[in-house]
């Protein structure tokens, strides 16, 4: 059947450094309790086993530089400063060097949470949806590919408030890598191009409010910027 009914919306292209071509977003993966400083925070345990993953569609994803209004249904808007991965080839069951051939490239990204939502919904023992999969509450700022990078290390990782540094780690502090984490999502996905994973935020995530600019950063990578404005 060719002709619909109606356009849905489109998902973000992401800008390649130094290329004319853009990476075009299809699944985002969410590490969940990556750090263990920000597990402790926010009083869970780290499950050392697996790791454990959340959903955000690519529609409600937005560009680094964005301005967009403070959202509704909440009281306590948190930021998350992460590390995204890109998926640049099929991949089902990895091997660790697999996993590190499949990855496209490497960019900074903010995992924006209505955190009372998230954590009302967790104590009901429901998914995090409302508290996480929100309009506009994925921003993305240019890849890197990785052969320019060289991918995670002892890099800094860092956010900041109006100039005020909230979060501040390093990428090494990650109890799951990033090949371990693909190797893992590809026994229960068939990964492919257009994939993202956020591998979760380290310690110091905290509320932001309208009027407030974050400003994010991972060595070597281009910063994250997100604004927002009054609310609707």
């Amino acid at each position: 059947m060719g002709e619909v009914l109606f356009a849905l919306p489109e998902t973000p292209v992401i800008p390649v450094a130094g290329e004319a071509a853009g990476y075009p977003v299809g699944r985002v993966f969410c590490v969940g309790r990556n750090y263990a400083a920000h597990a402790a925070e926010m009083g869970n345990e780290v499950d050392r086993e697996a790791p454990f993953y959340f959903t955000k569609a690519a529609a409600n994803a937005v560009l680094s530089g964005a301005e967009v209004p403070y959202p509704p249904g909440t009281g306590n808007f948190h930021h998350e400063m992460e590390l995204a991965v890109a998926i640049g080839a099929p991949v089902f069951r990895a091997s660790a060097e697999e996993a590190r051939q499949a990855i496209f490239g490497y960019g900074c990204a903010l995992d924006m949470t209505r955190r009372d939502l998230q954590i009302r919904e967790r104590q009901k023992q429901r998914p995090w949806d409302l508290g996480k999969d929100l309009e506009n509450g994925t921003v993305l700022a240019p890849l890197t590919r990785a052969a320019d990078w060289g991918g995670p290390e002892k890099q800094r990782i860092w956010l900041e408030v109006n100039g005020e540094i909230r979060q501040d780690a390093t990428l090494d502090e990650m109890i799951w890598s990033v090949k371990e984490i693909i190797c893992h999502l590809s026994g229960f996905y068939h990964l492919r191009p257009g994939d993202l994973i956020l591998t979760g935020t380290p310690a110091g995530v905290g509320p932001v409010q309208s009027g407030d600019r974050m400003h994010g950063g991972i060595d070597g990578l281009a910063p994250v910027e997100l604004s927002l404005t009054a609310a609707e």
